[in-house]
């Protein structure tokens, strides 16, 4: 078996800045239509962007190039002379009727309009960053995505509906009108050992017992960086153009969207996967909603003791379904240092991507 990947594999990267007033001016000009979906966190600058990119030049060498995917805005110690360093403004890959967008759902469906990304390519949200050394094969093995096939009954929060989106678009295209092979039986029996590898362990279960339901009831997601085929987005644009064109056209988060994950699920229906262990997934990689300044302090401790490859550091301090109130000024403002003090005790000295 080859373990390792021969082919260039490419990080996209997306970022906005939440502070900048030319940006802040246009938002203003539209109204989104869901205030839950589409809060303060889901723009706010935690001012720690460049221990990313220290951490993957650090961490992941071989990556081949960043694609840097910006309104327009770029941080101002960022250095665009560095030849592994692409940024991709909107209007370089966003049709122009479609523009300007505040929602990340269109800019994450039309990925593969990148000119010059490779056809393995790695997601990274701005809130992921990287602790430790990982290999080419901790994202890509024998030229497929590496990722942990468990399935569950739906998905719960604000983003649910967009998850069934997402759900409705596999069991119509993976269903017993395309074919036995496409029926949900038929697809994880054809690739048993990744549906049911070893190294799942006890999670396997939901799987097995959920056979006896016909069709996908949902995935189990976890917030990390996400290793995607271009070939994949190619094929889902293929065969769901309206839905697709449609979402490219939706400027704020909508309850009628569907996400990256779409792609996620349609490798593990198509069967373009390598299967991961659940102790990579959900106990080398750290996800935590920072919801209040005492969760921030643990994020922080987690991130200098070290223990992780990677943690995301999700912003959930604005009041909704879990989070009490909204984080105040000064709180939000000594969160952001604390952070900022964590990562840089693992990542001190700054990287070629920034300016010296």
């Amino acid at each position: 078996m080859v373990e390792s990947s021969h082919n260039p594999i490419d990080i996209v990267l997306t970022w906005v800045d939440g502070n900048d007033p030319a940006w802040l001016t246009e938002k203003a000009r539209h109204h989104p239509r869901n205030c839950l979906m589409n809060g303060t966190d889901r723009f706010r600058d935690w001012d720690n962007l460049q221990y990313l990119f220290r951490g993957i030049e650090k961490f992941c060498p071989w990556v081949n190039r960043i694609f840097f995917v910006t309104w327009g805005h770029l941080p101002a110690w960022l250095n665009r002379a560095n030849p592994k360093l692409t940024v991709v403004r909107h209007e370089e890959f966003l049709e122009k009727k479609n523009l300007p967008v505040f929602n990340s759902h269109p800019i994450e469906i039309n990925f593969h309009r990148i000119a010059g990304l490779a056809e393995q390519f790695i997601y990274f949200n701005d809130d992921c960053f990287l602790l430790q050394p990982m290999r080419p094969q901790h994202f890509f093995r024998d030229g497929l995505p590496v990722n942990v096939a468990l399935s569950n009954i739906m998905h719960e929060g604000v983003i649910a509906p967009i998850v069934l989106n997402n759900l409705e678009l596999i069991n119509k295209n993976f269903n017993r009108h395309k074919g036995e092979r496409l029926t949900k039986r038929g697809i994880i029996l054809k690739n048993w050992w990744k549906w049911f590898y070893p190294r799942y362990g006890l999670r396997m279960l939901d799987t097995l017992l959920l056979l006896r339901w016909k069709t996908f009831s949902g995935f189990v997601n976890y917030h990390q960086p996400q290793p995607f085929l271009k070939s994949t987005y190619e094929e889902v644009w293929e065969k769901e153009p309206e839905v697709m064109e449609r979402v490219s056209g939706s400027k704020f988060r909508d309850n009628m969207d569907v996400s990256q994950y779409l792609f996620r699920y349609w490798q593990f229906a198509s069967g373009k996967f390598y299967p991961d262990s659940v102790k990579n997934a959900f106990m080398r990689r750290r996800y935590v909603e920072l919801r209040t300044v005492g969760q921030v302090e643990s994020a922080a401790q987690e991130i200098e003791s070290n223990r992780f490859q990677m943690i995301c550091l999700n912003d959930s301090m604005s009041k909704g379904r879990f989070t009490e109130r909204d984080v105040t000024t000064e709180e939000f403002n000594y969160c952001k240092k604390r952070i900022k003090r964590a990562l840089h005790s693992i990542l001190p000295v700054p990287c070629s991507f920034e300016l010296q």
